[in-house]
């Protein structure tokens, strides 16, 4: 008896100090240095998860970029803000100069602490006594505001008065191949619709002459929904093709740089950094968007007439989907000439195309025209 009984309160025993010792273990591990740890790897493994998902490498850096932002302006963990805390950082100290800077931040702070709650909780809990819960709530999460503008391209008549002037102003242009540079990029944005940063990183050998009816040319793409760059054929159509023939047979020639090297790009900068000057290379750098953006603003003042007096890239990208649309191009077509995956992206393109009551007035009155002229 006394023997069963030793083992069995030896038994009890053993199991009290192992609860003991999970409790000082636990005790041991909530101090401020511990949730700071943790942190730390909820943050690492939240990317490693995106990773998983798809996410480029540029949207893993960017994804938990505002949570550090005011973590670090406060100086706590994550699970210690709260809603009034997102409130002053974002109205004070933290306020962007656009609304939606905003809601892109508070976006990516609430799906951080949706992960926390998924697979955090219990153990935040446990351990440090807070629960975690987004400081994105119903009355600080922000509303679209229609801060996109419409969007309205020039006619398809005063684009082709502009680029007319534009090229006839090019023989007397101080720098005379940046000038045709600078033109040749901004008549490709319209006729194929890519983006500035897609064009100027198109490179000579990514040209392919013999592809489709006219060539075409590879564009590191715009991936959706955060899954990093994806190549796609850009068209030429008949139109591109001569002038970028032009272009490289005429004046590609005289920058300071190798172009019979594939990997040279198409239009470079003429300005080129000391460090690759003082080597000698044969590739200059590429011409940058911004460079391209300010050439195609200033042309614009000078040269467009009507309506509409300024003109950016994706202006252009705009007026290319627009005017092909207008001119009979299927939906469909317009889509895969701009390279969306989906369709009602392109739809918002054509926005002043989408709709033309006053066409569509008078074809009803012609039709109306033509029964009563038919019964009678």
């Amino acid at each position: 008896m006394t023997g069963d009984g030793g083992v069995g309160t030896l038994a009890g025993e053993t199991g009290i100090a192992d609860v003991l010792t999970l409790q000082r273990r636990a005790s041991a591990s909530s101090s401020p240095e511990a949730e700071r740890d943790l942190y730390q790897d909820t943050l690492a493994e939240y990317c490693w998860a995106r990773d998983v998902a798809g996410l480029s490498a540029r949207t893993l850096q960017n994804l938990v970029q505002p949570v550090l932002e005011v973590c670090t302006f406060y100086d706590v963990v994550p699970w210690r803000l709260t809603s009034r805390d997102l409130d002053r950082y974002f109205s004070g100290p933290g306020k962007p100069g656009q609304h939606t800077t905003v809601r892109s931040k508070m976006t990516r702070i609430d799906g951080y602490f949706a992960f926390l709650e998924q697979r955090y909780a219990g153990e935040i809990l446990r351990r440090f006594g807070a629960a975690v819960m987004s400081p994105v709530d119903a009355f600080n999460r922000p509303r679209h505001r229609g801060d996109f503008g419409l969007r309205i391209p020039p006619s398809k008549q005063a684009l082709k008065e502009f680029f007319a002037a534009w090229r006839d102003t090019l023989p007397t242009e101080r720098k005379y191949p940046v000038a045709v540079r600078n033109y040749v990029m901004a008549k490709l944005t319209y006729i194929s619709g890519v983006r500035a940063a897609e064009l100027c990183k198109v490179r000579l050998g990514d040209v392919h002459w013999d592809h489709g009816q006219w060539g075409r040319f590879l564009v590191l793409g715009k991936g959706a929904r955060g899954s990093g760059p994806r190549e796609r054929e850009a068209f030429l159509f008949q139109e591109g093709r001569d002038l970028l023939w032009w272009y490289i047979e005429e004046v590609r020639g005289e920058f300071r740089d190798d172009p019979s090297d594939p990997h040279a790009p198409l239009f470079p900068s003429e300005r080129l950094p000391e460090a690759i000057a003082a080597l000698n290379m044969p590739l200059a750098p590429a011409v940058l968007p911004d460079t391209f953006r300010r050439a195609l603003k200033a042309a614009s003042k000078e040269h467009l007439k009507g309506s509409v007096t300024m003109l950016f890239p994706h202006l252009l990208r705009h007026a290319c989907a627009t005017h092909n649309y207008e001119s009979g191009m299927p939906l469909w077509d317009v889509q895969v000439l701009l390279g969306h995956t989906w369709a009602s992206t392109t739809v918002g393109y054509l926005a002043t195309a989408k709709g033309d009551p006053e066409r569509r007035s008078l074809e009803s009155s012609r039709r109306a025209v033509r029964r009563l002229s038919g019964e009678s």
